[in-house]
């Protein structure tokens, strides 16, 4: 659970009936949410077949099989990953009463949103990404704020990486899994 988050008050709860209600749901989330300048609650536009590393709650099971956590960064994409290639249920709803707000933008870090879009372009070559699939994420990211510049960072991450030859994550099968 990250510290700049407001939480609705029914968030646990709610997360903790929709596993009770199916057994194969390993990690869920609610959606993010970040206020505009206009003071408009805005969707950061999350997918529905992972749950966000920002307020992530797990079935111990699935937790204790997935081999707990990756320490590095897009440990929570790697989780979810893991998590539907060993059969559970990844998985993050839209629906009010679990709606939490972000208090700066997701995907940023601490020195700004262009780090963490390196950042990110790193995490996505470490985890396995395959090159294409980036370079098509870097180019939707093109017209998200930060315009240009934030694709091109995340493209500048997962190349320098390359180059410089980082070791990937080192789970084949589920760097396999993974670019499937």
């Amino acid at each position: 659970l990250d510290l700049d988050l407001i939480m609705p008050e029914i968030y646990f709860e709610t997360l903790i009936s929709k596993m009770g209600d199916n057994p194969r749901i390993g990690n869920c989330s609610g959606k993010p949410y970040f206020i505009d300048k206009s003071g408009n609650l805005v969707s950061e536009g999350i997918s529905d077949e992972n749950a966000i590393g920002a307020s992530k709650f797990y079935r111990r099971e699935c937790f204790e099989e997935i081999g707990g956590f990756v320490r590095q960064v897009m440990w929570d994409g790697i989780d979810g990953h893991r998590c539907r290639q060993l059969g559970w249920i990844a998985v993050s709803w839209d629906e009010p009463e679990i709606r939490f707000t972000h208090l700066r933008p997701m995907g940023s870090s601490q020195k700004g949103i262009i780090t963490g879009r390196i950042r990110h372009g790193f995490g996505q070559y470490f985890m396995g990404t395959g090159f294409v699939f980036m370079l098509a994420s870097s180019v939707y990211r093109l017209v998200r704020a930060p315009y240009i510049i934030g694709g091109l960072a995340m493209m500048w991450g997962y190349l320098k990486s390359f180059f410089m030859q980082v070791p990937r994550f080192e789970d084949k099968e589920l760097s396999a899994f993974i670019r499937k």
